[in-house]
């Protein structure tokens, strides 16, 4: 886990000069799409940004691309990561809003599929362009991790009910997952755990659900689906607020907001503890070269990361704003361009496990 801290938050990427066959045809491929089609652009959502209360913060997006292209943008929500996934591996999609892992299976899938942007970090750059994947479990069971002077573990895992989002989730099953492989392999009876073994019920935990978004997750956890859940702290945070703590801290106490939306409706003053909290790389926007063309993406690329769109208040919302959306004003956050490389970090979790 001290591994994977110091590769994200150290992460310095060396690029190579070297170009290869394969890479000039997928290019030539990606140039054949006409950069003058008139058609819909289709952009797919994970399950998380699907929900009607981020309605607006969609629809802002499609205007913004709309506006620049001239052409009509239509969005596709999913209930299922896969659903996504398939959309833009098979061409039925042309951009998506992904995690780093769903970006990485997509691109071993077809080599067309390339990042566009994520949102940075405070810096306004890719440097702290990050979020956190979370182990929470119920307050009231908080103290069966706890190992005392306010720092907790995860030792206690084996035999719990566990919650994870989607295996096609970086912050709701690879990081976790690999996180609990790191942790326990170095002890014998665990010594050949596997990333798999955690998703079957039986093996390492006694129950294992998948809540197919981060909500659905948190959900899990608060109606005692599960014992610990894995979801992320940004795609919860329009439905709860901190308690009791320093926010993405081990120990920090959350509570589900009055008026929360579905699937938190009913929740409103149920709380949760985190156990621990990894930072994550940002997710990205990514588009299909071979249906959109290599112009159109470097234009979108120039759009995203345009003063207008940092200051687009419907985009990024300030930090004391009512109404919450799909990102957060608290600085100099915008949208910075990234290579393919920028998510070795995450490869990397994938091949050690």
């Amino acid at each position: 886990m001290k591994k994977f801290l110091n590769t994200v938050l150290g992460l310095s990427v060396v690029l190579s000069l070297a170009a290869c066959g394969s890479e000039e045809d997928s290019t030539d491929e990606a140039s054949a799409a006409s950069e003058d089609s008139d058609d819909p652009i289709n952009l797919v959502w994970y399950p998380n940004e699907s929900g009607n209360e981020l309605a607006d913060a969609r629809d802002e997006i499609g205007a913004i691309i709309e506006e620049a292209t001239g052409r009509e943008v239509e969005h596709e929500l999913t209930t299922d990561y896969a659903i996504a996934i398939e959309s833009i591996v098979n061409d039925n999609a042309d951009l998506a809003f992904t995690g780093a892992e769903g970006y990485i299976q997509a691109k071993e899938r077809n080599d067309n599929i390339v990042p566009v942007v994520v949102p940075s970090g405070p810096s306004g750059t890719e440097e702290d362009a990050l979020y956190y994947s979370w182990f929470a479990t119920k307050v009231e069971n908080m103290e069966q991790y706890e190992t005392g002077d306010g720092e907790y573990s995860i030792d206690e895992f084996p035999g719990k009910n566990f919650s994870f989002v989607s295996t096609s989730s970086t912050s709701g099953f690879r990081v976790p997952t690999s996180t609990i492989v790191n942790h326990f392999s170095e002890q014998e009876e665990y010594a050949d755990l596997t990333a798999e073994d955690l998703a079957e019920s039986g093996k390492f935990f006694e129950q294992v659900s998948f809540g197919n978004t981060h909500q659905g997750s948190a959900v899990n956890l608060l109606n005692d689906t599960a014992d610990i859940a894995a979801f992320c702290d940004t795609c919860v945070e329009n439905y709860v607020e901190l308690a009791e703590g320093e926010e993405n801290t081990p120990g920090a106490i959350y509570e589900v907001s009055e008026g929360a939306a579905d699937p938190f409706a009913n929740l409103a003053g149920e709380q949760f503890g985190i156990i621990s909290a990894t930072p994550v790389l940002n997710a990205p926007f990514i588009a299909n070269e071979s249906t959109l063309g290599e112009d159109t993406v470097k234009e979108l690329q120039d759009l995203f990361s345009s003063d207008g769109v940092a200051n687009n208040e419907k985009i990024f919302v300030p930090e004391d704003a009512e109404e919450g959306g799909l990102f957060e004003k608290t600085a100099d956050e915008r949208f910075v361009v990234v290579e393919d490389e920028w998510f070795n970090p995450i490869r990397e979790l994938s091949q050690g496990n």
